[in-house]
């Protein structure tokens, strides 16, 4: 079954590949530059956010406040080649603003850095790409691993000074892991008794971080460990069913992004927390400065802050913070902002949890 499903999986992503290409105008058949034409590039599909969230906000925020201009959107599915294809076609095109969600953002400073030669203005979203970036909207990461960690240390409660912790850090391309794995060290550091196993997955794959996770407990037992940091809830997905294979029970399980399926997780206490980024501002700011810069305007108003990647200093830019979502607060974070009505996390499956946890 695994074998048909990896098989298939490619054949989806090359002719996924080979329609981005086409749809980017990987050819000379427009010439010439296209000023109603705004690019969208994001990195992968296996977190659920981005075509759910992401993806549909950025794109109603750029026809609000842009009626004639057109969004040219890729999915570089995971592949940092495809995702230099998809960008460079757009520059050929002659798209003059990019939105760009780098899959490696240490392999960007080459195509951003010509593409600013060109007067191609790139917004770094989500990650803060390398290169000539003009602009900069994510979240504080680092605050958010601090809270990833806050989030775990409470979850273990008193035993915390004696427990004993695993880390699955996110992908080693993507710079905001570094960053989430940077602040949960500050608190469990200080906190826990020790960090016993820990590992980074490429891709954020869920499948990896589940075969991690079996492998932690195959080298420290059932009981050497009392908790499990998450970097993602993609990720906690593998984790949680790499505990509940080998009967590890009522171990601490925290992840981040809000994803419905980590919400039903956490209703159904088979993970103890998730981080809540509100998408929205982040996605809608971006989409505001995409447009601003497109029609030569000023950014000052929704960039108040700068930031320095490896490669340029003072890039203009807003970081959001987050918030920890447990069972408690659901309802006064997710439902009160819309993000999934109960009705969508309570399905037939959760419904006896979410009655418990008072969520209807």
């Amino acid at each position: 079954m695994t074998r048909r499903v990896v098989i298939g999986t490619a054949a989806i992503s090359m002719a996924l590949t080979l329609s981005a290409c086409g749809e980017a105008g990987g050819g000379d058949d427009d010439g010439g530059s296209d000023n109603n034409l705004i690019g969208l590039l994001l990195p992968e599909n296996k977190t659920t956010r981005y075509e759910t969230f992401d993806r549909p906000l950025m794109e109603a925020k750029i026809k609000e406040l842009c009626s004639d201009c057109e969004v040219k959107y890729n999915n570089a599915s995971q592949d940092t080649e495809l995702q230099k294809r998809q960008f460079d076609a757009l520059v050929t095109q002659g798209v003059k603003t990019i939105i760009l969600d780098a899959v490696d953002a240490t392999a960007t400073k080459s195509w951003v850095d010509q593409a600013a030669k060109k007067d191609v203005k790139v917004v770094a979203y989500d990650r803060l790409a390398e290169g000539d970036v003009a602009a900069y909207v994510s979240y504080d990461n680092e605050k958010i691993g601090e809270l990833q960690g806050q989030g775990l240390v409470e979850a273990l409660g008193d035993d915390a000074k004696n427990s004993n912790v695993v880390m699955i850090n996110g992908s080693p391309t993507d710079p905001n892991a570094a960053l989430f794995k940077k602040g949960a060290h500050t608190v469990l550091d200080k906190q826990v008794k020790k960090v016993v196993y820990e590992q980074d997955i490429p891709d954020w794959s869920p499948d990896e971080a589940n075969k991690k996770m079996a492998a932690a407990i195959t080298s420290l037992g059932k009981d050497g460990f009392e908790g499990v940091y998450s970097a993602n809830d993609g990720m906690a997905g593998g984790i949680a069913t790499a505990l509940s294979k080998a009967g590890v029970k009522d171990v601490p399980l925290g992840g981040q992004d809000a994803e419905l399926a980590g919400l039903q997780r956490v209703v159904s206490d088979q993970q103890s927390f998730t981080i809540y980024k509100a998408i929205k501002p982040e996605a809608e700011t971006t989409a505001s400065i995409a447009v601003a810069l497109h029609e030569g305007k000023g950014i000052d108003e929704f960039a108040p802050t700068t930031v320095d990647s490896k490669s340029k200093e003072g890039i203009p830019a807003k970081l959001y913070g987050a918030k920890i979502v447990n069972k408690d607060n659901i309802k006064d974070t997710i439902l009160k902002d819309k993000v999934y009505k109960a009705s969508q996390i309570c399905t037939k499956q959760f419904a006896s949890a979410c009655k418990s946890a008072g969520i209807q």
